[in-house]
């Protein structure tokens, strides 16, 4: 008995209780097996490529050519984007391109024509043209290219 100045400091045994039980393991089994099936069934549906990969591409290429007319280089003030059955190809100027897959996205463009060339103000080459890309896949992305040169995503 543990008393109060009493200098006694026992305390009585409890009983102890030690690891899991059966019922608890198995129901630990069975929540990690459903999430794990939830969680498989969400990556087989995505595919490592998505039409938001191919704008953000799109984007850094005209940025990169509109940097290269602005700098005076008139060798690499193009853009090109040609579309394969199987993948994008994005260029500027004379470098290689830079490919990626398709993933079954495809790309159409209204207001210009590839080769798409800036001036020296960064500003395409269009006749005044805005420039609309779309890639359409699982989803849809439109890439704007204004002409002022300015590129932004959405509609134009």
């Amino acid at each position: 008995m543990l008393g109060l100045g009493s200098g006694d400091t026992t305390i009585p045994n409890a009983p102890r209780s030690s690891g899991f039980t059966l019922v608890e393991l198995v129901m630990v089994i069975i929540l990690i097996g459903v999430l794990s099936a939830l969680g498989v069934g969400l990556f087989a549906r995505s595919s490592a490529f998505s039409p938001l990969l191919a704008a953000q591409q799109l984007e850094s290429a005209t940025l990169l050519a509109q940097q290269a007319a602005l700098a005076g280089n008139t060798s690499q003030n193009t853009l090109t984007v040609t579309s394969t059955s199987s993948e994008f190809l994005f260029a500027v100027g004379s470098r290689e391109p830079f490919r990626i897959d398709s993933g079954g996205t495809s790309l159409s463009v209204t207001g210009a024509t590839f080769p798409i060339t800036f001036d020296y103000f960064g500003r395409p080459e269009t006749s005044g043209n805005t420039v609309q890309f779309t890639f359409s896949g699982e989803s849809t992305f439109r890439v704007c290219l204004s002409p002022l040169g300015a590129i932004y995503r959405g509609p134009c």
